[in-house]
């Protein structure tokens, strides 16, 4: 419904929502400064005085009528202030389209919330042990999963009626513009682009890995190098990125979510399955000095707090959906992102102690659970299971550079209908989308070290997902003072921040204690 905003000035905006009732202009209202729930919930705003014309007339028995829904963004609310963020939602890909439901936001939230990056959780349990390995994984579970809920509940405004359709828009309402581009764009421009550099890393390696698996000892043809791995999956993804909105590629969302279960669940499986290696160690692993020690463990919470991402997509996931007063979007999203972490949950907690339990202390640091599994296992498994395992990690990948590339998109064509003040044409879309894939290849061969220095920029994006939500939800819902919603979100978000400061110092500390091996171009 956000779609019906025409863009030819204040007074046509005004009147754009025939479905309201009218009885009176609209400028000299004043705007509503709360509603309650129950009555943002309700089918009619009767209670308001501004439905009647100065709060004076009270026979107003057609409004009264349960079948009457003011859209999200009607002209009771801020309609003049609509104006200035809405008209150009119908040209971009993220609200392009808003005919979304509970299953396409379980099936985007699922593909965005898994992914490589939980095979290396049994690596955090090598310092922290059993006890305190569980423990920070269930702790870090819950707190992001009630960042998620924050999220979706402040998605749209119930003052003012504007939905905050991407990340970015609810940062600057919620800091201001220039501290929001301080503070957040960085961070979110990294978990986009610097994920869809990632991925092309993986996608390209685990190709060349899947090709030698399935061609076998006695191959004969001259393989691939690692570059042109990468090119030819690089080229896969930018031909499927060609798909025009968010919604239209829920089909793709399903591919990755099940082929990353998939994965997850037969890693963790076969690991298991193959029994505990001979000679296995669950002693944590402890450094020499003191502060090697510190930082030791701080490394290990950082592999836990960034095995959990996507909350940068959860806003953007929502605003393909419809909403108006009666059904606001909250209520089927909430109800998909609970399906996908329960699938979330059912995939890594496996992972971590069905891992930990089968590899110990001699899990490889670096490739987690893939590595373990073909460095160990490589002779025991029939080559069609870890073909399988390999190829599941590549089709994740490619469908996961769709959901990730999204954001960069629609900011990329924004640029252009800000200024245009008209859709982008189609062969501007296949441009941008295919410039924006080659330049992530681009920088994956130029900058094959950024996986080394991920560490330290994950510490940097980290409030992202556990810090920033608790301070929007502050600014918008404006809860009670000293009240316990006030107190536990001032604490989680001080807590994420400092969190994120100390992660940041540690990853600067390994990063010039071990020594990164500068390459550029060496893949």
């Amino acid at each position: 419904m956000g779609d019906h905003h025409p863009a030819h000035g204040e007074t046509e905006s005004v009147n754009s929502a025939p479905i309201t009732p009218r009885p009176m202009s609209v400028a000299p209202t004043p705007p509503i400064v709360s509603l309650p729930p129950s009555q943002f919930h309700s089918p009619s705003l009767t209670r308001s005085p501004l439905l009647t014309p100065g709060g004076t007339n009270r026979k107003t028995p057609r409004i009264r009528t349960p079948r009457f829904i003011t859209p999200l963004g009607s002209p009771l609310r801020k309609a003049i202030k609509l104006t200035k963020l809405d008209p150009q939602d119908a040209w971009l890909p993220i609200t392009e389209s808003r005919n979304g439901n509970a299953y396409y936001a379980a099936y985007h939230t699922l593909c965005s919330g898994i992914g490589i990056q939980a095979l290396v959780l049994p690596v955090a349990f090598t310092i922290l042990g059993w006890a305190w390995g569980v423990i920070g994984l269930t702790l870090a579970f819950i707190w992001q999963l009630y960042t998620l809920y924050l999220l979706v509940h402040i998605h749209e405004s119930t003052e003012d009626g504007i939905r905050y359709s991407r990340y970015m828009q609810l940062a600057s309402a919620t800091f201001g513009d220039r501290l929001a581009k301080f503070l957040a764009s960085f961070p979110i421009m990294y978990l986009s682009g610097g994920t869809c550099v990632a991925l092309i890393v993986i996608g390209g390696a685990t190709s060349k890995m899947f090709y030698e698996t399935i061609c076998g000892a006695g191959c004969t043809s001259k393989p691939l190098t690692t570059v042109e791995w990468y090119l030819v999956f690089t080229c896969v993804a930018v031909l499927l990125s060609q798909l025009p909105n968010l919604n239209s590629i829920a089909g793709v969302s399903l591919v990755g979510s099940l082929t990353a279960v998939g994965y997850c669940t037969a890693i963790w499986a076969v690991s298991v399955a193959e029994g505990r290696l001979p000679n296995v160690n669950y002693n944590p692993v402890r450094s020499k000095t003191e502060i090697s020690k510190i930082f030791d463990v701080l490394n290990a919470l950082g592999i836990i707090a960034f095995a959990f991402r996507g909350h940068n997509l959860i806003l953007e996931i929502q605003a393909t959906m419809p909403s108006s007063e009666k059904h606001p979007s909250s209520i089927p999203m909430w109800r998909g992102v609970k399906v996908a972490y329960t699938l979330v949950a059912m995939c890594l907690f496996p992972l971590a102690i069905g891992g930990y339990w089968a590899y110990g202390g001699m899990i490889p640091p670096n490739g987690g659970m893939l590595a373990a599994l073909l460095g160990f296992h490589s002779r025991d498994v029939a080559r069609s299971v870890l073909g399988l395992i390999s190829f599941f990690v590549i089709i994740n990948a490619i469908c996961s550079f769709q959901l990730y590339g999204m954001p960069m998109f629609d900011d990329m064509e924004s640029a252009y209908t800000t200024r245009c003040k008209k859709p982008a044409p189609w062969w501007l879309r296949v441009i941008i989308r295919a410039m924006f894939g080659f330049g992530c290849f681009f920088v994956a061969v130029a900058i094959p070290f950024l996986g080394s220095v991920a560490g330290l920029v994950g510490g940097i994006s980290l409030p992202v997902t556990l810090a920033y939500p608790c301070f929007m939800w502050l600014k918008m819902k404006k809860p009670k003072t000293y009240s316990p919603s006030w107190w536990i979100n001032w604490f989680l978000g001080l807590l994420g921040m400092g969190l994120s400061a100390i992660l940041t110092a540690a990853g600067l500390y390994v990063v010039i204690d071990t020594g990164v091996k500068v390459s550029f171009f060496k893949p």
